[in-house]
Formats: structure tokens, sequence, C-alpha cells
């Protein structure tokens, strides 16, 4: 399974990528796996500011629908467009064009914080392989 290395990981198997001041979001392949095919995503509009752990959105997959829970706190600049037409590319490209949000973080502690609170690739994937 995908685990890319420099990712940081959540409890809840959001993913986030740290660009400068801003993190991408989106779930990782696990999640993926277990939702099955994605059919529906209900994401946050840009200027929704949310705290860390907050509900941003819905995922939905033929087997269930699952609540998004953000793993830094701060404002959405953008929301991904594609999925609204072809939520399918979560299945496809979780790490890639699956992203889910782009968020301005709170404050640039937070960036310190990421490492000390996600998962890196090794412990996620021990996690996920007691799961």
């Amino acid at each position: 399974m995908n685990i890319p290395e420099e990712l940081r990981y959540s409890d809840d198997h959001e993913w986030v990528r740290v660009e400068g001041g801003e993190a991408v979001v989106g779930i990782s392949a696990f999640a993926v796996e277990q939702l099955g095919d994605i059919v529906f995503v209900e994401l946050p509009d840009p200027g929704a500011i949310f705290g860390a752990g907050d509900a941003f959105g819905v995922i939905e997959s033929a087997k269930a629908a699952s609540d998004l829970l953000l793993p830094v706190g701060g404002a959405v600049i953008a929301s991904n467009p594609a999925l609204n037409d072809s939520p399918e590319l979560v299945n496809d490209d979780p790490y890639g064009e699956g992203w889910l949000v782009r968020i301005t973080l709170a404050d640039a502690a937070q960036v310190d914080t990421l490492v000390d609170t996600l998962k890196d690739a090794a412990a996620y994937r021990a996690m996920i392989a007691e799961e």
C-alpha cells in the first residue's frame, strides 16, 4: 500500500502535506481502501475556519458515509473543485489529484505541532497493520 514518506498522518486516516504556511489535506490510501468506491464528497467553501479535529466535510462511498476531520486548524483557502464532478479521483489518486482542501495554518507554530501530534509514515504503517 502506498504511504508516502513526506506526509504526516492522523489517527483518523487524513494526511497533511505542509507547503510553506499552507497545508494540503486528503485521506490515505488505507482509508480509501476501507471506504470503497467514493461517490460523493462534500467540502467547505473557502474562508471557512476550523480547529484541529473539527469535522470539515463528508465523504460517501457505496459502503458508508464518514465525516472528514481536519488534522490541523486554519482557514480553508481552496476545496478541490474537481471532486464535485469526479469524486472517484480520491480513489484513483488520494495523494495527488484526490486532495480535499488546502488551508492556511492558524499559526506558524502548527508546523512544529504537526511533527509532534501526527504520525510519520512508519508510525502510520504500524497503526494500520494493527487494524
